[in-house]
């Protein structure tokens, strides 16, 4: 039994499993992606419409599949309208990931206890004055198509410097202000807004500025209210609320520690410990895609007995045998065209003319009738014979 069921995974090969790690590192991109932007609901849509199509095959309800095959004809089209935004953003990842690692690798300078202590004991200041601030702390993402406006400045961070920023007499108070390194680059940015009124609450602009970033790309924000006097912080598309100085020093610190990491003997094991459903659900639909997309369209042969059917008689007469009464019918096609083909869909239906005595009909396409994605291989026997005799009248009941 064991062998039956590694049977089909001996096919893959090298080359295909190759292929299903490709498409798995794909599609989990594609499954971490849809959890920071809107994609995700649109993708379980898809993939409940994909469900409902499958079990309208199964079931023979041609209708309904006929008007989702229709649908999958243009969702590619709809996706490309819906996600515009959101496909740019993923292309642009994917064509920049290598040069953007090897750059920030080399210019990325970690920030020392005292730096972190610096936006620690500034950001608090300002929410015990309920001065308003939003704080960007670049990580290894590009994040310069998502700023709009802003000054240069290229000062080393300082509680000074900071203060005077968000002063509400300066200029630029109502911006951002980016931190690169342990430098002020830019202040005064604008930041896109989420639109995630779930996450945001009743909360400000800045903190769907801030939120809307990290929806985008792997920076940290650090927001303070001026009507609450509160802190938060938004990474990856997450807003929390900080309550005490020493939780958003050590969210900082372990922030830099993931964007810069040190170099860890145990490497390789991280992988396989964060987001590991997800991964699961990645690899399982790679293999299944590969067993329907690749396997199925291989040239495949099914043969099936079909029981032979025949044309009304006039009155009078009758069929007294059918001799064989069933045929073994050999199809070929792609192997995914018999997955969902039963008996019930192939019919074998043989005229007969009004005449007694036996009758011999040599079986070809003109007698059947079966799925368009088939083609009919051999009938064996094609030859079969009916007996056509008189009906038996029927005795007439005595009265009571």
């Amino acid at each position: 039994m064991l062998q039956s069921l590694l049977l089909p995974f001996k096919e893959i090969g090298f080359s295909g499993f190759l292929d299903i790690i490709f498409m798995t590192l794909l599609i989990y991109t594609l499954l971490v992606w849809s959890k920071r932007t809107r994609a995700a609901f649109v993708l379980t849509g898809i993939l409940i419409v994909a469900g409902v199509y499958l079990l309208a095959r199964q079931f023979s309800l041609n209708l309904t599949a006929a008007i989702f095959e229709q649908f999958f004809a243009v969702i590619l089209i709809a996706l490309v309208v819906i996600f515009q935004g959101e496909l740019r953003y993923f292309f642009e990842r994917i064509a920049v990931w290598s040069l953007n690692r090897r750059i920030l690798r080399k210019e990325m300078v970690r920030l020392t206890r005292e730096e972190v202590e610096i936006l620690v004991r500034t950001l608090t200041d300002l929410a015990r004055d309920r001065t308003g601030a939003l704080v960007v702390i670049r990580g290894n993402d590009m994040m310069v198509r998502h700023l709009e406006g802003g000054q240069e400045c290229g000062g080393r961070l300082s509680e000074a410097l900071l203060k005077s920023l968000f002063d509400s007499h300066s200029i630029g108070h109502d911006g951002a202000v980016v931190v690169k390194e342990n430098l002020i680059s830019k202040f005064s940015v604008q930041l896109p807004l989420s639109k995630n009124m779930k996450k945001l609450g009743n909360r400000g602009t800045r903190h769907a500025a801030a939120l809307g970033l990290t929806e985008l790309c792997d920076a940290l924000c650090v927001v303070v209210s001026e009507e609450r006097g509160t802190i938060s912080i938004t990474r990856n598309g997450e807003l929390t609320e900080i309550h005490k100085p020493e939780q958003l020093a050590q969210i900082l610190e372990e922030f830099y520690r993931d964007i810069n990491p040190k170099n860890d003997p145990k490497e390789w094991e991280h992988p396989f410990q964060k987001n590991w459903r997800d991964k699961l659900i990645a690899l399982s639909l790679s293999v299944a895609l590969w067993f329907v997309l690749v396997n199925g369209s291989k040239t495949a042969y099914r043969t099936l007995s079909i029981p032979i059917e025949y044309s009304d008689l006039p009155a009078g007469l009758e069929v007294d045998a059918v001799l064989p009464q069933d045929v073994d019918v050999t199809f070929r096609g792609v192997r995914r065209s018999f997955y969902f083909i039963r008996q019930n869909q192939i019919e074998i239906s043989v005229p007969l003319k009004p005449e007694k005595g036996p009758q011999r009909v040599r079986l070809g396409l003109g007698q059947m009738s079966f799925p368009k994605n088939l083609v009919l291989e051999t009938i064996e026997p094609n030859l079969v014979e009916i007996v056509v005799g008189e009906a038996e009248k029927e005795t007439p009941k005595p009265d009571n």
